[in-house]
């Protein structure tokens, strides 16, 4: 098995991709077209939030796609009005912008951000604070946000208007606020790609209140962390600190390409027609499949089970962590974003898990993130520990045998 796309295929060569080919899938496991059946613990990085295949998504969509397919937003689509309707009274917002993907949704964010202030009358207010590893996609304006010189090289200059903060560094936030231009500060309750970081609550807090103070919105981007990853619908609500604006996407659609961009009336009050728009976000089929999520995330007791299970295997992972020290040597993360710091190189141990039939997904700080599908039991946890135990056990063997030789 290699991690290199074959020279002759007609694709970009913009993914090192494993030589490894699914059929088909089922609740946590994916099959291979030979039969090798995989646990998968990486979810297509937190989209399928309810595995694969799951009876009440496959039967939203099939009924769906047996009616309408696409009409575009010039009409009326009674799925987007009842989405929309569920995600606010869930959440902080009184209003939603469907996109197809966490990008886009972080897109509409920063627009509605700038827009607000043009609309207050200060069109100079148009920068955006974020924070160093941070990941907001991959468009011109969002690796711009993200501010990861590997994203940016090669695309020209970097879109004007984003300023990078140290990450934790409350000073640097309390200084750079207070300028002029700034429209929005914007974060991820826990940095996903940047190695399942997460930011402290009294600091969230601290920055809800400096906004306040400037007169600034509050951007969250929850497109890892929302839709139950972290035992909670929304990440912030574990903090208590509530944002202006919020991007969603990976798992609200559990696995069909679907973004949101909520926000306050408020912030939201300079977003008239006109000012954004979008071809297929919020089609029918979308839709279909967001409201079949939020039946199953938002039923009685889900986000429990959750958050249950989730402690059952970072349990798990700390008796791997005391037991291979030199393999791992930290257990981070909320629910079921969970990060194992390696200490030998994450591409390797993320090779070693495959091997072991286990799919995970590395992130920065070498870490190897685990996001497995919500609906994940205690015995898929158990399952999954005792596949990482295994692979730690062969590399920490390996290590021995290169020292020795």
């Amino acid at each position: 098995m290699t991690d290199v796309q074959p020279s002759h295929s007609p694709l970009f060569s913009t993914f090192a991709r494993a030589d490894i080919v699914f059929e088909r899938g089922e609740g946590v496991w994916l099959e291979t077209r030979e039969g090798r059946r995989y646990l998968d613990f990486a979810g297509g990085i937190a989209v399928n939030s309810l595995g694969h295949a799951h009876p009440h998504l496959v039967a939203a969509l099939k009924d769906q796609a047996e009616k309408v397919w696409h009409v575009s937003n010039l009409y009326e689509i009674p799925g987007q009005t009842r989405l929309a309707e569920r995600l606010c009274a869930a959440s902080f917002a009184d209003r939603v912008f469907f996109t197809n993907s966490g990008a886009e949704a972080l897109e509409c964010a920063i627009k509605t951000a700038r827009r607000y202030h043009f609309v207050n009358g200060a069109p100079q207010r148009f920068r955006i604070l974020t924070f160093e590893g941070a990941f907001h996609g991959r468009t011109l304006a969002t690796i711009a946000a993200g501010g990861q010189a590997k994203y940016l090289e090669g695309f020209g200059p970097k879109v004007e208007g984003f300023d990078q903060l140290p990450f934790g560094d409350r000073e640097a936030l309390k200084a750079a606020i207070a300028g002029p231009e700034v429209a929005a500060v914007l974060i991820e309750p826990i940095q996903g790609e940047g190695g399942v970081r997460a930011v402290p609550t009294d600091w969230l807090r601290e920055m809800r209140a400096l906004c306040d103070e400037h007169g600034v919105l509050l951007v969250f981007d929850e497109v890892q962390t929302g839709i139950g990853r972290t035992g909670h619908f929304f990440a912030h609500e574990m903090t208590g600190v509530t944002p202006d604006i919020l991007a969603s996407a990976k798992g609200i659609g559990g696995g069909f390409p679907l973004g949101a961009c909520l926000a306050t009336d408020e912030a939201a009050k300079g977003m008239t027609p006109g000012t954004h728009g979008t071809t297929y976000g919020g089609n029918p089929l979308a839709m279909a499949v967001g409201n079949a999520v939020l039946d199953v995330v938002l039923g009685e007791g889900f986000l429990e089970t959750v958050r249950r299970t989730a402690l059952a295997l970072k349990q798990g992972l700390a008796s791997v962590v005391d037991r291979y020290p030199q393999v791992f040597s930290e257990v981070r993360g909320e629910g079921l974003l969970v990060g194992l710091k390696a200490v030998l190189p994450n591409g390797e141990v993320v090779g070693a898990l495959r091997g072991e039939g286990l799919l995970t997904a590395p992130a920065g700080d070498n870490v190897i993130r685990l996001l497995p599908p919500l609906i994940a039991t205690e015995a898929d946890m158990r399952e999954a520990v005792s596949r990482i135990e295994a692979a730690a056990a062969k590399l920490a063997d390996a290590g021995a045998l290169k020292k020795s030789a």
